[in-house]
Protein backbone atom coordinates (compact mmCIF):
# COMPACT_ATOMS: atom_id res chain seq x y z
CA UNK A 1 0.00 0.00 0.00
CA UNK A 2 0.95 3.46 -0.39
CA UNK A 3 2.32 5.85 2.22
CA UNK A 4 1.62 9.11 2.46
CA UNK A 5 3.65 11.74 -0.24
CA UNK A 6 4.68 14.85 1.04
CA UNK A 7 4.66 17.79 -1.84
CA UNK A 8 8.30 18.99 -2.45
CA UNK A 9 9.99 21.16 -5.35
CA UNK A 10 13.05 20.42 -7.22
CA UNK A 11 15.04 22.06 -9.94
CA UNK A 12 16.16 19.46 -12.83
CA UNK A 13 17.69 20.23 -16.10
CA UNK A 14 15.43 19.66 -19.01
CA UNK A 15 17.18 16.22 -20.32
CA UNK A 16 16.49 15.02 -16.41
CA UNK A 17 12.61 16.63 -17.11
CA UNK A 18 12.45 14.78 -20.45
CA UNK A 19 14.19 11.34 -19.11
CA UNK A 20 11.33 11.12 -16.12
CA UNK A 21 8.59 12.03 -18.90
CA UNK A 22 9.78 9.21 -21.31
CA UNK A 23 10.08 6.91 -18.23
CA UNK A 24 6.16 7.84 -17.38
CA UNK A 25 4.80 7.33 -20.86
CA UNK A 26 6.92 3.70 -21.27
CA UNK A 27 6.02 2.64 -17.98
CA UNK A 28 2.38 4.19 -18.77
CA UNK A 29 2.98 5.77 -15.02
CA UNK A 30 0.67 8.64 -14.04
CA UNK A 31 3.13 11.14 -14.33
CA UNK A 32 6.99 11.94 -13.64
CA UNK A 33 6.91 12.31 -10.02
CA UNK A 34 6.14 8.65 -9.80
CA UNK A 35 9.05 7.66 -12.31
CA UNK A 36 11.24 9.68 -9.71
CA UNK A 37 9.49 7.90 -6.84
CA UNK A 38 10.28 4.81 -8.87
CA UNK A 39 13.93 5.98 -9.14
CA UNK A 40 14.32 7.09 -5.53
CA UNK A 41 12.86 3.78 -4.36
CA UNK A 42 15.78 1.39 -6.45
CA UNK A 43 18.32 3.72 -4.49
CA UNK A 44 17.12 2.97 -1.14
CA UNK A 45 16.36 -0.84 -1.29
CA UNK A 46 18.47 -2.10 -4.42
CA UNK A 47 21.23 0.94 -5.03
CA UNK A 48 24.53 0.29 -4.16
CA UNK A 49 24.74 4.26 -3.20
CA UNK A 50 28.62 4.24 -3.08
CA UNK A 51 28.39 3.29 -6.68
CA UNK A 52 25.81 5.99 -7.37
CA UNK A 53 26.72 8.78 -5.32
CA UNK A 54 30.71 8.33 -4.89
CA UNK A 55 30.99 8.63 -8.72
CA UNK A 56 30.73 11.88 -10.62
CA UNK A 57 28.69 11.42 -13.28
CA UNK A 58 27.82 15.03 -13.82
CA UNK A 59 27.27 15.10 -18.44
CA UNK A 60 27.39 19.01 -17.93
CA UNK A 61 30.54 19.24 -15.93
CA UNK A 62 32.98 17.72 -18.45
Amino acid sequence: MAGAKVKMGYEVHPDAHEMLKTIAERYKLPDESKALRCLLDYAATDGDWDEIFAKVRCRRCG
